[in-house]
């Protein structure tokens, strides 16, 4: 175990609110742990470390992902904190790894709770926009993003003041079970109104046959993500190849009507 100075702890407190701003966002990719944990690894001064435990749980988290109303994971809490065990804890990067799994459902919690939160700054915002003051407007969506970032950052912050692995282990399992049944209860439902209200916005008649195709093929065959997405790239290049809506094969037809007609006028 080794102490963290002022200056590493005031810059994991930054890397770790950078994180949780970029897990809203979905923009940047600071969150993504291949990036927070390298850049976790280089303020603790163990790049290398940090790299290697972030391209393990970039694996874990590759197909986490925030779809309409179901919320993914946190995967920034999750690499932040479980970096911090390995580099300044001591720990095994086996320990960590395993800590990240329920590190990420605590984020999540953390993330719906703070979102929630933030409704009323939305409301707040509505109000100045009402009024025209958009300087207002962009601080309240200033201050929510904050709110993200302190949501991972205060964490982190405390595991590097404590850096003990026993007492994360401790919190997690001082949790009632009635709590994290309910949770998981909860985040099942949040996951099906959420690809709900995406279908709902996307649709399309013609292509719900290809739709329904994929629960099926999830739903009876033991494919990952990877390749359930690799079928879905391949089936859509064989639909624009072999559809006439993106083939034009009547159109093309009528120009060579018209080029045949001109060249028999031409000879004529």
């Amino acid at each position: 175990m080794t102490q963290m100075t002022l200056l590493q702890i005031a810059l994991v407190f930054i890397v770790s609110c950078i994180a949780g701003i970029g897990s809203v966002l979905d923009e940047f990719q600071f969150h993504r742990p291949i990036v927070a944990c390298t850049l976790i690894g280089a303020v603790l001064g163990d790049m290398k470390t940090g790299i290697i435990l972030g391209g393990t749980l970039e694996m874990i988290a590759l197909g986490w992902m925030n779809i309409g109303a179901a919320i993914a994971p946190d995967a920034a809490l999750a690499s932040i904190i479980s970096t911090i065990l390995v580099i300044s804890g001591g720990q095994s990067k086996g320990a960590a790894i395993a800590l990240a799994i329920p590190l990420a459902a605590a984020g999540q919690v953390l993330t719906i709770i703070i979102r929630t939160i933030t409704v009323a700054f939305q409301h707040a915002a509505d109000k100045a926009a009402e009024k025209g003051n958009l300087n207002i407007v962009s601080w309240v969506h200033i201050l929510a993003l904050l709110l993200q970032g302190i949501r991972v950052a205060i964490p982190s912050l405390i595991i590097a003041l404590s850096v003990n692995i026993s007492i994360v282990h401790d919190f997690f399992n001082s949790i009632p079970k009635v709590i994290t049944n309910g949770l998981n209860i909860a985040g099942g439902i949040i996951v099906v109104v959420g690809y709900a209200m995406v279908i709902n916005m996307m649709r399309t008649g013609y292509l719900m046959p290809f739709f329904y195709l994929g629960f099926v093929i999830a739903a009876f065959a033991n494919f990952n993500l990877i390749a359930l997405g690799i079928i879905g790239i391949i089936m859509a290049m064989l639909y624009i190849q072999l559809s006439p809506k993106y083939n034009n094969i009547d159109n093309l037809s009528k120009n060579n009507n018209l080029a045949n007609n001109y060249c028999d006028n031409e000879l004529d």
